[in-house]
């Protein structure tokens, strides 16, 4: 069971990789790959870089989400639960954005079954990886994800 996930979390990832190339909304920034030989316009980045929420969302959300955040990214129309809105958010809880809910949803993920495993991937074991298991640049990560998406939410 955790081989299923863990593979079908890898076959999303390359399919929003090769959405993503193929969208040019999509990559209009160069891709952000966070490993120990990142480099952008030359210049070599230190391993604990961790990317704007911004340039991650492209990279790992929109390909579901959409670039407008709105659920109809590229892959949407394949997927068993249509993703959510996400700039309602905050609507959806009172106001007020939900930043521990959607810490522990990008970190863990929902745990619902929808598309093979899970409605969403858990993109901190995916973070851990990339990362080499450095927690802070994990967390930070998910903090600047966090921190993006509250910055989409409808007023």
């Amino acid at each position: 069971m955790r081989f299923a996930f863990y593979a079908g979390t890898l076959l999303l990832i390359a399919c929003a990789g090769a959405a993503t190339a193929q969208s040019p909304a999509l990559s209009a920034d160069p891709p952000v790959h966070p490993s120990t030989d990142l480099s952008i316009n030359g210049t070599e980045l230190p391993t604990t870089y961790v990317p704007s929420g911004q340039e991650m969302y492209k990279q790992y959300c929109a390909v579901c989400h959409g670039k407008d955040a709105r659920g109809g990214g590229p892959l949407a129309s394949v997927l068993l639960t249509k993703p959510p809105d996400l700039t309602t958010l905050a609507k959806r809880h009172m106001g007020k954005f939900p930043y521990d809910y959607v810490t522990s949803v990008l970190e863990f993920g929902t745990g619902r079954a929808s598309h093979g495993s899970a409605d969403m991937p858990a993109w901190g074991p995916l973070f851990r990886y990339y990362d080499k298991q450095n927690e802070r640049v994990v967390k930070q990560r998910i903090k600047n994800l966090c921190d993006y998406l509250a910055t989409l939410q409808e007023r």
